[in-house]
């Protein structure tokens, strides 16, 4: 109402015409419809995930009590019936339909390992997570909704690192390779460009790549065959030369391959984090690597890079992202290499010191790069 008497007012003004006040009277009604409807579906998410939760906690608190034949149906069933309800539900509601297909194909998952189980049949547990990939991808293609492309886009490299998993768990280092792809690919799914046609899939690769990039920097630095591991893996062998070109060539070249033909001039900054990479995962191959200065200083040229990566393309989360990994790397240098040479009351102090002006300087930092960024173009 106070917007129309607004227009009203400025309308027999003159400074608008009735044209112009309905263009701004609609615009408002479709605003604010679109706003609410991020209560509805944080209702509609949260109940699928309490249904599903709920269902299994049932099934699993009587699962001793059911036959062999009878645990399968039950699995059938449990498949079945969440693809049934948003076949039925989703021309009505949407939301709700999107959110109980992708229960559907998690409960496909679950009763994949489920059937293994009741049948007792060899494990490999890595083509259990293939036959979950591969319902996945059938799922996008039929139903063409963005949670099923974002399962599939985490499932599928989960297959891939499970095989490699198992087939060098009897060489020493050989998951550095692995973390090393998981990495970069953590760069390339936080580093998704913005497309409207396709946003809600890639605010899901970017919270993906947001949770594990920090995870996987870490298991690079500390999965390498240096000597601080060797007392529990001295009994072991080294990679075989052609497994380990086979696993760096797994690791690095879909990644690459997709940002080059998806990013095309865009994806030089994908070769240039892959180089980043290959660097940090050598590094982590020297003696004592939790304690080598030259791995920190590394990563701490790859948070300036992130950062620098942010101003050019105007993204505020890659500033944030890398003064934040910035921060990290400098506390875990201090503990690591610098508290235990410092008495207990020395390193508290500088501790402080280091949390009060340090935080001041990054602030400041921050404030500069955000500013950069939003003068060179609308900041995202």
């Amino acid at each position: 109402m106070v917007l129309e008497k607004q227009l009203q007012r400025w309308t027999e003004a003159r400074l608008i015409d009735s044209a112009t006040a309905d263009r701004i009277l609609r615009f408002e009604e479709e605003s604010g419809k679109k706003g609410l409807r991020w209560p509805a579906i944080l209702a509609v998410a949260f109940g699928t995930l309490m249904l599903c939760a709920g269902v299994l906690l049932y099934v699993a608190s009587h699962w001793d009590a059911l036959s062999p034949s009878q645990r399968f149906i039950l699995v059938l069933i449990l498949v079945a019936v969440f693809h049934v309800a948003a076949s039925l539900l989703g021309s009505k509601v949407p939301t709700l339909g999107v959110a109980l297909h992708v229960a559907g194909t998690t409960a496909l998952g679950a009763g994949i390992f489920l059937s293994a189980q009741i049948f007792n049949l060899e494990e490999h547990w890595p083509s259990g997570i293939l036959l979950w990939a591969v319902g996945a991808v059938l799922a996008w293609v039929i139903l063409r909704q963005w949670p099923q492309a974002l399962l599939a886009a985490v499932l599928i490299p989960f297959w891939l690192g499970g095989e490699w998993d198992l087939a060098t768990e009897t060489y020493r280092g050989a998951w550095n390779i692995g973390a090393q792809g998981f990495l970069l690919l953590a760069v390339f799914y936080i580093t998704a460009p913005q497309k409207e046609s396709s946003r809600h899939l890639r605010m899901g690769l970017l919270w993906v790549g947001c949770l594990s990039l920090l995870p996987f920097i870490g298991d690079v630095m500390w999965s390498g065959e240096s000597d601080t591991g060797y007392a529990y893996w001295f009994h072991r062998s080294s990679l075989p030369v052609p497994m380990a070109f086979l696993g760096y060539a797994a690791a690095y070249l879909p990644v690459l391959a997709f940002a080059a033909i998806a990013r095309k001039k865009e994806s030089v900054w994908m070769f240039v984090s892959a180089a980043w990479v290959a660097v940090l995962g050598l590094l982590s191959h020297y003696r004592d690597a939790s304690r080598n200065p030259w791995i920190y200083l590394w990563v701490g040229l790859g948070a300036c890079a992130l950062c620098l990566w942010g101003v050019r393309d105007n993204r505020k989360l890659f500033i944030n992202y890398g003064i934040a990994l910035f921060a990290l790397n400098v506390i875990t240098f201090y503990f690591s290499e610098v508290l235990d040479k410092l008495g207990r009351s020395m390193g508290l102090i500088l501790l402080g010191v280091i949390f009060l002006a340090g935080g001041w300087v990054l602030h400041r930092i921050r404030a500069d790069l955000v500013a950069r960024a939003a003068a060179g173009g609308g900041i995202r």
